[in-house]
């Protein structure tokens, strides 16, 4: 049984309608925030905990209750998102002592919005079972900015039924909910797409580099790439953040936001990599691009070019 609504069906149900859902948000950064801001405005009974108390008092202005441990999110939520960057900070916001299981009652679902280890997923999944909670590996992709549009996508990982259960959740900021498989295939599914658009941020980084060397105009490959599909939405924006004037893209702000995301993907990078040698797949182009980070988001860091 389908519980929950969908963009085919226009009609609530006591049970599925947002005022009777209780929802939970954990990490509220550059993409986290941008997520959770909709579901109290949305009309779900909103909590939301962040290791930043400003972040926190953000939402309660949107009309959120602040919590102040992720344990009081589990108390106080059936559908719970995490979103915080690194596998230790998913294991600690779902199994540590102040943790979500340590609060949470059984049927309810957490969905981890978090680019994490396959492996991670499937091993909170089943500790989370033993207290009759579902874990799903709900990754993200589009942005802030498509978090603000909810244009989002969700590749989600785990059992339909309990994605069915979640689907009102993400349904309020997504365009696409993507059921890749069991727990962990969320994870897989996003490991490999960031790996292609990665390799593309490097295409584009050089194919630009190399028309500046040339003195070819920027507008003219960019017209031509646009024109035959292969310089994506996706591909534009990132070509805009290359082509800003030397003293902004020098700034300290910029600076400490590209430096942000290198770390990123980096990491994304690394974990493909691992998958791919326990899986004994060779992956050439990968290892290049994963060494080139620095370079490819214009980050001032001569020991790693």
């Amino acid at each position: 049984m389908q519980i929950g609504y969908s963009e085919f069906s226009s009609t609530y149900t006591e049970e599925n309608h947002p005022m009777a859902i209780r929802v939970g948000f954990i990490g509220l950064g550059n993409q986290g925030g941008p997520i959770a801001t909709h579901y109290a405005p949305s009309g779900f009974q909103t909590t939301v905990y962040d290791v930043d108390p400003q972040k926190i008092h953000e939402l309660e202005q949107s009309g959120a209750q602040g919590a102040t441990s992720p344990r009081e999110v589990g108390e106080s939520a059936s559908l719970i998102g995490v979103c915080v960057p690194e596998d230790d900070h998913v294991r600690d916001v779902v199994q540590g002592k102040n943790g979500i299981l340590a609060g949470a009652a059984p049927g309810t679902v957490i969905l981890i919005h978090s680019t994490i280890l396959p492996q991670t997923a499937i091993e909170l999944s089943s500790e989370a079972a033993q207290q009759g909670v579902a874990l799903l590996d709900a990754c993200v992709t589009g942005g802030a900015a498509r978090a603000q549009s909810k244009e989002l996508t969700y590749m989600v990982g785990g059992d339909q039924e309990d994605l069915e259960k979640a689907r009102p959740m993400l349904e309020c900021t997504s365009a696409h909910i993507i059921h890749a498989g069991p727990v962990g295939n969320g994870a897989k599914l996003k490991l490999c797409l960031n790996m292609i658009t990665y390799i593309q941020w490097a295409a584009v980084s050089e194919s630009f580099a190399l028309a500046q060397a040339i003195d070819l105009p920027k507008e003219v490959l960019e017209e031509a790439g646009k024109a035959n599909g292969q310089l994506t939405p996706l591909m534009s924006a990132f070509l805009q953040s290359q082509s800003l004037p030397p003293e902004v893209r020098e700034s300290e702000g910029l600076q400490t936001a590209m430096r942000g995301f290198m770390n990123v993907a980096e990491k994304d990078l690394a974990w493909a990599l691992q998958l791919a040698r326990k899986s004994e797949v060779g992956l050439p182009v990968t290892g290049l691009v994963a060494q080139s980070m620095a370079r490819i988001y214009g980050v001032e860091d001569r020991g790693r070019r």
